[in-house]
Formats: structure tokens, C-alpha cells, sequence
């Protein structure tokens, strides 16, 4: 009836994988259970993103949807775990490489991945069946549109964010605890929000922010909310400080758009643009209006005789070097152009060499 790993019994054989987090008290058969038939969506898989996914694939976290916009380089190897060398030779999105290496890890756990551009027309799409919803994004006004989700639908969601040595973590539970708006109201200007360019990232910082997000997701998936952390975390992984900033008097007191006056002004587009500067990467997203499909042998075609080398392409994306700026083409119609910051010049490009 049943079997023994060390000194615990195991009943079901599939569980024995998990033994060694099954010994922990706070987590047993019954935990482990709870987390096999668990379902969470992930929005973003670069630095974060592929720590939280690897550790919550390895815990036995039932089902992972993954939802990335972007392609892998070089300089992401340094801390985006889940991807190396030969994923960037293969030409894979972010989300199709880590669904690959995840599916290695724990074949038991389903992945869904999708290479997307989370917005405010498809993010509850994305999020459907979701209990539990983990950032792994790069700017505020995708966090802001979590965040909306989040309230509006009564989910948990999980904050992280890290620059240079230094990290922040927060575990949302909405008309509980502070949401990100009560924190953060607005977006901090570009000059006073660093990015990895200007201030560069610790692969060892993603660890550890990535991981209380993971240990905090874990909880939620328990049913632990009363163990979960209710402070704004920050850590400097340099100086190896850990501060718990106390944040509840900003949702008791406070008059948040969100949670307290229930407007979902990211959910609804008020502020959505049609490009964003991405975090170090000297890049500019561009998303097209209206529907959009894209045969990338016509495009191709059309590039080669003023492309710097060969255009090259897959089912996932086409990827060409014209006039030192490097374009790379989803089939949504969605471009990332790489050697611009700003916008006007990205959305030039994007109409000089795909349409308008």
C-alpha cells in the first residue's frame, strides 16, 4: 500500500521526488499535494522570472503558464538561469526555452508557454485559471496591470524587482494587505527608475529576491496566508542586509485608486503605449494597432538585399541586422528594435522596414 523513502511513507509513488520538502513539517504529504494541484502564471521569464520558475518547477507546482515577450541574448546568460548557449544558437523566445529546459527538470509538471506581449487585451485571458499570479517583469506599468488583475479578481500576486546589488519583495493579497499602488502610486519618471543599463544587476541579487518570492508563493499555494510576509522586503545582497519595511498603514490609511476606489485604469488602457524602452537592452518594443499577421519568408525576402547578413527566421520570430540596428519580428507583428532608446526613431524603423 505503501512505500518508504528514509523514514517517511509515501503514498502515492509520484510524490517520492519531493521527499526531502515533504520531511519539512510545514509542507507533509497533504502540502505537497496542494502544490501538485496547484496552477500559477508567471509574467516574465528573464531574471527573476527563470530563478521563480525553476525553483517552483522543482517544488512540484502542478501547472506553470509562462508569458514572455522576448528572445534571449548573450548577456542574459549571466543570471537567467533556465537559458544558455544553445538556446541563442536555436533562435528560441524566452518562454519556448524555458517551457524546453522546465520539461527536462520535472516532466510531472505542465508548462504552458506563451510568447506574448502581456497587455491589458489578453492579460485575463493569460491569467484564467490561475490561483496565484508571480512577477517576473521588468517595468512598472506591467506590475500596475498585474496589479489591477489582481484586485480586480481577488488574487494574490507577488512583487519582486532588482538592480545593481539591491532587491525588493512584496506578497499582495488584495483587501488584506497594502497593494502595490497604495506603495507606489504612480510610475517613477525614467530618471529616478535605474535600469540594468546604468546600473547593471547581480545575478547573485535575482537569487535572492527570486527566492522570497518563491518560498512566499509556496505559502499562498499552502493556504498560509497568515505566515506570509506583509512587508515591503529590501535587501542589499552586498552589504547582506535584509530590512522589512512595515507598508499596512498605507492600504489602512491610505486612498488607493485601486484597491480602495476599485478604478483599474492599467486594466482598462488608460496608460497603455504602443512602444516600450526595454531594461537593458538599448531596445525600443514596438506593437502595431489592430490585428496583424506576418508571413516571414515575404518579410525575409524583402530585407536580404539590404540586410548586414543573412535574414534569418523560425516559427517563433525573424531576426535581421539593417543599418546597425537589429529587428527582430514576432508573428503578432510585434518588433523589438535593438540600437535605439527612443521611441519616434523605433516606430520610424518599424514602419521603414515592416509597414506601417
Amino acid at each position: 500500500m505503501s512505500r518508504t523513502e528514509g523514514d517517511l511513507p509515501i503514498l502515492d509513488p509520484a510524490l517520492a521526488r519531493y521527499s526531502r520538502q515533504i520531511l519539512y513539517e510545514k509542507i507533509g504529504v497533504e502540502g505537497q499535494q496542494r502544490l501538485s494541484a496547484a496552477r500559477v502564471v508567471l509574467f516574465g521569464c528573464g531574471a527573476l522570472g527563470t530563478v521563480l520558475a525553476n525553483t517552483l518547477v522543482r517544488a512540484g507546482v502542478g501547472t506553470m503558464r509562462i508569458c514572455d515577450r522576448d528572445f534571449i541574448e548573450r548577456d542574459n546568460l549571466q543570471r537567467q538561469v533556465l537559458f544558455d548557449e544553445n538556446d541563442i544558437a536555436a533562435g528560441l523566445p524566452k518562454a519556448e526555452a524555458a517551457a524546453a529546459k522546465l520539461r527536462r527538470i520535472n516532466s510531472a509538471v505542465t508548462i504552458e508557454p506563451f510568447v506574448i506581449d502581456v497587455n491589458p487585451t489578453n492579460i485575463e485571458r493569460l491569467a484564467d485559471g490561475a490561483e496565484l499570479l508571480l512577477d517576473g517583469t521588468d517595468n512598472f506599468e506591467t506590475r500596475f496591470l498585474i496589479n489591477d488583475l489582481a484586485v480586480k479578481t481577488r488574487r494574490p500576486w507577488i512583487y519582486g524587482a532588482v538592480i545593481g546589488a539591491t532587491g525588493l519583495c512584496m506578497t499582495i493579497i488584495p483587501h488584506d494587505t497594502p497593494c502595490i499602488r497604495c506603495v507606489f502610486e504612480d510610475a517613477p519618471p525614467p530618471e529616478m527608475n535605474p535600469t540594468c543599463d546604468t546600473a547593471g544587476v547581480l545575478g547573485s541579487a535575482v537569487n535572492l529576491v527570486a527566492s522570497l518570492q518563491a518560498i512566499e508563493a509556496i505559502k499562498l499555494l499552502l493556504g498560509r496566508e497568515d505566515e506570509i510576509n506583509r512587508h515591503l522586503v529590501h535587501i542589499d545582497a552586498w552589504s547582506g542586509r535584509l530590512v522589512n519595511m512595515k507598508v499596512q498603514s498605507a492600504y489602512d490609511t491610505g486612498n488607493c485608486p485601486c484597491c480602495k476606489r476599485g478604478e483599474f485604469q492599467y486594466l482598462e488602457g488608460k496608460f497603455a503605449g504602443t512602444t516600450t524602452t526595454l531594461c537593458g537592452r538599448d531596445a525600443v518594443q514596438v506593437i502595431p494597432g489592430g490585428a496583424t499577421q506576418i508571413d516571414f519568408a515575404v518579410i525575409a525576402k524583402k530585407l536580404q538585399p539590404i540586410a548586414a547578413r543573412l535574414v534569418s527566421h523560425n516559427r517563433f520570430m525573424l531576426k535581421a541586422a539593417v543599418d546597425g540596428y537589429e529587428l527582430t519580428l514576432f508573428p503578432d507583428g510585434r518588433a523589438i528594435i535593438k540600437g535605439t532608446h527612443d521611441p519616434d526613431k523605433a516606430r520610424t524603423l518599424y514602419a521603414k522596414y515592416f509597414g506601417a
